[in-house]
């Protein structure tokens, strides 16, 4: 019931190195040419030294040319979990199907074509009144932000194409539109059976979302941005009727996945949506058609998709990556990348040289109150921040740093809304997310 996208277990050779669901790009070179960081990771991380006392940051001695990044993982030999077991054999597929015959990728993309425009679910699930292919980007809320990306920063709004994903079984599952019935039944008044076309005829609710994975690495791309099309739980739930006995919600979809959602979370947040449409598109299968939940601050292992079952419960149980070690509440943590150091944003001005520097910040639903940047491990320095897409979606931000050649490290991190600074002690994804400082080494 988590996103994800698929791509390798080991680093591929450079010419297959993934980017999205069923297409390969050219590796980026490691050389201190170019500038672009984006979301893959260097073809070789070296070993870091121990971390700094206090700060949870490494530095790698790196060959001159070599850029590095700041994994900040001890190398050893662990045992994986079943989760990190689908998220790394979903990317060997990928990389066996590109490399073997370029055609196993496009299977579940052909059966979410079908299943969203008739075959798969007919009617119900069409085009959405008004839709016109996706969102238009040049109406997104922040359009006339002052601060502009730097030149390699990750797209701020996510093609559906590049969106992550993560299933718990190694294809999705295909639902029929058509007779497709949602129940809300167990501790109600007035148990419902919703088809598509019921939930659309609620008064719809649009919130642009970051969602993340629990299992996306510092600097991963398990990470993506789109506008969310869906009703509120509220009033759903309020026409069914909850009975005062009624504490939780027991979410399952069609792939086995389940998780319980505390009514009490629901009725403080009129945010927490069920969801069918992305990107002013019906939901596509590998994206969870045709319904899927929404759940503010909370990584996407907590958020089932192909949602075919609702019942309220007098009693709390636990989730299914719960019971096999995960988070119970998983929050997402607050993190902040480095996705470029702009070697090609160079520019002059009152006699000095400045060199771009950008990336992203994500603190899940409380915002990014500052971004900082420090210098080979110098003091932390603002970097500005464009105005965010809404109060759900990451932050793009920049540093416009006074240019000095050689061999640099630079380190990020971020303050989220409530005031509170970014984990900088260094913590693998399980079970609470990734926590760490990131940073990157260069010749600039």
């Amino acid at each position: 019931g988590e996103e994800g996208r698929l791509s390798s277990v080991a680093t591929p050779p450079p010419a297959l190195l993934p980017v999205g669901e069923g297409r390969t790009a050219a590796a980026q070179t490691a050389s201190g040419s170019g500038g672009e960081e984006g979301r893959l990771s260097s073809v070789a991380t070296p070993p870091p030294a121990p971390p700094r006392t206090g700060e949870g940051r490494t530095a790698a001695s790196t060959p001159s040319g070599v850029e590095a990044r700041g994994i900040e993982k001890a190398a050893s030999v662990e045992q994986i979990s079943r989760r990190e077991f689908l998220v790394k054999m979903g990317r060997t597929t990928a990389i066996i199907t590109v490399v073997g015959a370029g055609v196993g990728l496009l299977i579940p993309d052909r059966s979410a074509r079908r299943a969203v425009s008739g075959t798969g679910g007919t009617a119900a699930s069409g085009s959405l009144p008004g839709a016109s292919g996706g969102f238009p980007l040049e109406q997104l809320p922040n359009k006339d932000a002052s601060v502009q990306p730097v030149a390699g920063t990750r797209p701020e709004y996510t093609p559906l194409d590049e969106h992550y994903r993560i299933d718990i079984n190694l294809a999705p599952v295909p639902i029929d539109g058509t007779s497709w019935k949602l129940p809300i039944r167990g501790l109600v008044e007035t148990p419902l059976e919703l088809t598509i076309a019921d939930l659309r005829a609620y008064e719809p609710m649009h919130q642009f979302v970051t969602l993340a994975c629990i299992s996306n690495e510092l600097g991963g791309d398990l990470i993506g941005t789109t506008r969310w099309t869906g009703v509120s739980m509220q009033k759903l739930l309020a026409d069914a009727g909850v009975k005062a006995n009624g504490k939780f919600l027991l979410i399952s979809g069609q792939d086995g996945f389940f998780e319980t959602l505390d009514l009490a979370m629901v009725a403080a947040d009129e945010r927490i949506m069920l969801c069918y449409a992305w990107d002013d598109q019906p939901l596509q299968v590998k994206h969870g058609f045709p319904a899927r939940i929404y759940i503010p601050n909370l990584y996407g292992m907590k958020q089932p998709k192909w949602i075919v079952d609702m019942q309220v419960i007098d009693a709390d149980t636990p989730g299914y990556w719960v019971v096999r070690g995960w988070d119970k509440v998983a929050r997402m943590q607050t993190t902040s990348v480095i996705d470029t150091v702009g070697l090609d944003v160079k520019y002059e001005e009152n006699g000095q040289t400045f060199l771009a520097i950008g990336g992203i910040a994500h603190a899940g639903a409380r915002g990014i109150a500052k971004v900082e940047v420090s210098v080979d491990e110098g003091e932390w320095t603002d970097c500005d921040l464009r105005d965010p897409i809404s109060e759900t979606t990451w932050v793009i931000w920049r540093y416009d740093w006074v240019y000095s050649p050689g061999h640099h490290q630079f380190a990020v991190r971020a303050t989220d809304g409530n005031g509170d600074l970014q984990v900088a002690t260094y913590a693998s994804t399980h079970p609470s997310g990734a926590t760490g400082i990131y940073w990157v080494e260069k010749d600039v």
